[in-house]
């Protein structure tokens, strides 16, 4: 198992690619704490962790609350001890076009996908100093690197996350912590089944792969950031994206 005994922390991991992140890092000997703001679902992707034999828990936690994401990392902490991976996979979406996005939509995409992920981080990035190693994953997107049209929060956001993981991976490398970015493509989750046909269409002719990404492709790139085999990887940002980019 590559991440036996390792404690992982899974924002947005009661659905999509955060559940199936978590789903795989139990398989792979973590104990997994699932954080996210939907309690049922959460709930349940530990019930199927517990069934195949894993340990997770969830905690119902609003990345956007300061306090709320202190109080979560101490009660893991509390319960096993250490925290040894952090996977920054809650997001969300509010798209509209630049002359008719409001100031809520951006607050609350910026919320979420930035000061989210620098909440979080913050709060464990110190336990993970006094350890003297860690893992520090984030999830962009490959509209982070090349933009896309209706969605200035979004890419925003997800291009400031590239910056952040590169300054941390500056500060905090000396001290055993490595910090890298997934950039995925066009994954076939929930947030997907709203798009129209025509646009899919659209979308499949700039991939070479000619087909969506599973979360499990996302999460097979988290396992290997997270494990030993990436252990000198440090500030990359890795597109899981069938070649999109190119």
């Amino acid at each position: 198992m590559r991440l036996r005994d390792k404690v992982a922390v899974v924002t947005g991991g009661a659905s999509g690619i955060g559940a199936a992140t978590a789903k795989l890092f139990a398989r792979e000997g973590a104990t997994v704490a699932v954080v996210d703001l939907d309690s049922e679902r959460g709930v349940k992707v530990c019930t199927e962790i517990a069934q195949g034999g894993g340990l997770a828990e969830f905690f119902q936690v609003n990345v956007v609350d300061r306090d709320g994401v202190h109080a979560m990392v101490q009660a893991v902490v509390d319960r096993y001890g250490r925290i040894n991976i952090l996977v920054n996979n809650a997001g969300i979406t509010r798209d509209a076009l630049l002359v008719n996005m409001t100031q809520e939509q951006w607050d609350a995409v910026v919320g979420v996908n930035l000061t989210g992920v620098f909440n979080c981080t913050q709060a464990v990035a110190p336990l993970m100093i006094q350890q003297g190693g860690g893992r520090i994953i984030a999830t962009s997107s490959v509209v982070g690197l090349y933009g896309n049209v209706g969605q200035t929060n979004y890419v925003a956001t997800k291009a400031g996350l590239i910056g952040m993981i590169k300054v941390w991976a500056k500060e905090l490398g000396r001290k055993g912590i490595t910090a890298n970015v997934v950039a995925p493509g066009f994954i076939a989750t929930e947030m997907t089944t709203i798009i129209p046909q025509k646009i899919i269409d659209m979308m499949m002719e700039k991939v070479p792969l000619r087909r969506w990404g599973k979360p499990e492709d996302v999460a097979n790139a988290f396992l290997f950031l997270a494990s030993e085999e990436g252990s000198f990887i440090n500030g990359a940002v890795l597109s899981v994206d069938g070649g999109m980019v190119i």
